[in-house]
This record gives structure tokens, C-alpha cells and sequence, in this order.
């Protein structure tokens, strides 16, 4: 991949010594570093969106369900689960 954009950013003194000590003692150039920080913000932020996109589609999904009248209501799916765990437990 080529390198042909430049990236400024004004950060505190401070922040930028310790910066670059530690890129130096883990013994890479501080700029692939920030190349690799960049990489791992742009896939988690991916990642998060396509989990969102996930959730939203269950979630209409689920009110599809419910329009159609194929849903449960919370005490029912309780009644149910209590019923099944009065099961699992005469199993013992």
C-alpha cells in the first residue's frame, strides 16, 4: 500500500516524548504504529456498526412477529420458562 497522505495532528508535548519512547523500546517507527492504531479504530468502529445493523434487524424481525400476532407477551415466554425449568428439575 502506498503512503502518500500526510496526517497532522496536535497532541500535548508530554504525550508525544512518552509516545515515541515507547515506540522506540518496542523498537518500530512511531508512524507504522499509528498506521496500526488507525487500522484497529477503523475495524472496531466496522464492527460495531454491522453489530448494530444485526440488533436492528432482529429487533424488526421480532416486531414483525408481533404485528402478525406470532408473538408472546412477557408473562407468557415467563409461564413458559417456569414451565420448563419445573421439567428440568423433576429430571433430576
Amino acid at each position: 500500500m502506498s503512503k502518500q497522505a500526510v496526517f497532522t495532528m496536535k497532541l500535548e508535548p508530554e504525550l508525544r516524548e512518552e509516545f515515541m519512547a515507547e515506540a522506540e523500546a518496542a523498537h518500530r517507527p512511531a508512524s507504522q504504529i499509528m498506521r496500526d492504531m488507525m487500522r484497529q479504530f477503523v475495524q472496531s468502529q466496522r464492527e460495531a456498526r454491522e453489530y448494530e445493523a444485526f440488533l436492528q434487524r432482529k429487533v424488526e424481525i421480532a416486531r414483525e412477529f408481533v404485528r402478525a400476532g406470532d408473538g408472546m407477551t412477557n408473562e407468557e415466554v415467563e409461564a413458559e420458562f417456569a414451565a420448563r425449568r419445573r421439567r428440568a428439575e423433576d429430571q433430576l
